[in-house]
């Protein structure tokens, strides 16, 4: 079966010059128009910097994306992810014909329609409705094809009272909720969507994403979505692409490339240790107890975690606590012991806890350790490790269940401490 491709990028990379506005000095233009008209290719084009934000490069020159090539099929909604500054925001002002490409080429079918900042492509000082009309013509779009749905888009977009009040006067919430609903209702071949719908409120976010599903899966149009929210991102997309440095990564199901995201930079040890004695109460070390001596935990079977503590002076009311979150970095598992009636940090010494989890059901996939030291009587945190460890529950083939009323359930989750002093 042959493909319907409606947008196709080919070698795609886009160079920067650091630290001015242009192409940079003279010289520079003159060594690149000499080469031109020689038909050799662009000296500069050979150096530049890899895009990474963290770390110092030694070139003024930097890609913001080097050799990118993809096919979107008409209908796919594809979700284009990664850190900030990985190059999103520059790839979708690329196929939305905001900047050109340095080299390669963007090859589409039809008409496009971008949400890429703020206020982008709105007047301030004309008043929404005139927008919306000003939006239309832009995408090519009669006058007679805007008014037969300005009052959809009017309805959707939550602004009736302020339709004829300036866009200077909106917020940057209204101005987001104006231009989607422009951009969703005029019917465009390609949506291009940057992050923007984040500016909205929760009611506003679930309606766009609601219209996108509308608009991808009745109307047959393409969607190319980047966000940070990984909810959102694999509740409308059906595939992915993965970028880091301005490069892609990854492509594939939206599934596998939110996975490899978030994969791509954690803790993969189930053990965490701290080298350094302080003069302050502070966590030594903390151990996930898996399966002996593995990354991985069977599904609905007992976890250990392992929490080594060292206090130089005597501590009053201590609580020692602990998250396990997801990749997302929602916190499924919250415990907490204020250890009132149990004689731990009365002495100075070196303190190991146990936590074992009873039954621990979570779905299978990666999560990460959040572990907290304090006193309550002192109202101090004195320490606390982020992401100190990890683990990975795998579904095992055997499960176990009890049966009430006739339905088969998990046991509920049980805790249980251990405490003992190891060392004065």
């Amino acid at each position: 079966m042959k493909k319907d491709i409606i947008l196709k990028a080919e070698n795609i990379s886009k160079q920067y010059r650091l630290g001015q506005v242009g192409t940079g000095t003279l010289s520079h233009d003159f060594n690149r128009w000499w080469h031109e008209i020689r038909g050799k290719e662009n000296p500069y084009l050979k150096i530049g910097d890899t895009n990474d934000r963290s770390t110092k490069g030694t070139s003024d020159y930097v890609w913001a994306l080097q050799e990118i090539n993809f096919e979107v099929e008409r209908g796919e909604v594809i979700g284009i992810i990664g850190k900030n500054g990985a190059g999103k925001s520059t790839l979708l002002k690329i196929l939305s014909k905001v900047t050109a490409p340095t080299t390669g080429s963007i090859k589409s079918r039809g008409r496009i329609a971008s949400l890429l900042e703020v206020g982008t492509g709105f007047h301030g000082e004309m008043t929404g409705r005139e927008n919306i009309y000003l939006n239309g013509a832009i995408l090519g779009m009669t006058k007679k094809e805007i008014a037969s749905k300005i009052d959809e888009i009017i309805e959707f977009s939550g602004c009736e009272r302020y339709i004829d009040t300036p866009v200077k006067r909106y917020s940057s919430g209204m101005t987001v909720r104006l231009a989607f609903a422009v951009a969703a209702f005029l019917e465009p071949e390609i949506l291009v969507i940057d992050e923007v719908l984040a500016v909205g409120d929760a009611e506003f976010q679930k309606k766009a994403i609601g219209k996108m599903q509308d608009i991808s899966r009745q109307g047959g149009r393409t969607v190319l979505f980047v966000s940070h929210n990984m909810a959102a991102v694999k509740s409308l997309c059906t595939k992915g692409i993965v970028l880091e440095h301005g490069k892609v990564v990854y492509e594939g199901g939206i599934e596998q490339s939110i996975e490899h995201y978030l994969n791509a930079d954690y803790n993969k040890s189930n053990i965490y240790t701290s080298d350094i004695k302080l003069d302050v109460p502070y966590i030594k070390e903390i151990e996930i107890i898996a399966n002996p001596g593995s990354f991985y935990h069977d599904f609905n079977k007992d976890l250990k975690i392992k929490i080594t503590l060292s206090t130089p002076y005597k501590l009053t009311d201590p609580a020692v606590s602990y998250q396990i979150v997801s990749m997302n970095d929602v916190p499924v598992v919250h415990e907490l012991n204020l250890f009132k009636e149990i004689p731990f940090c009365h002495e100075v010494g070196t303190y190991e806890l146990i936590s074992e989890i009873k039954k621990l059901s979570l779905y299978p996939g990666i999560y990460k350790l959040n572990v907290f030291f304090a006193d309550n009587f002192l109202k101090k945190r004195f320490d606390q490790i982020y992401e100190a460890c990890s683990f990975e529950i795998l579904l095992s083939e055997k499960r176990e269940y009890y049966y009430q009323n006739n339905s088969a359930v998990y046991k509920e989750k049980e805790t249980a401490w251990t405490i003992k002093k190891i060392a004065p």
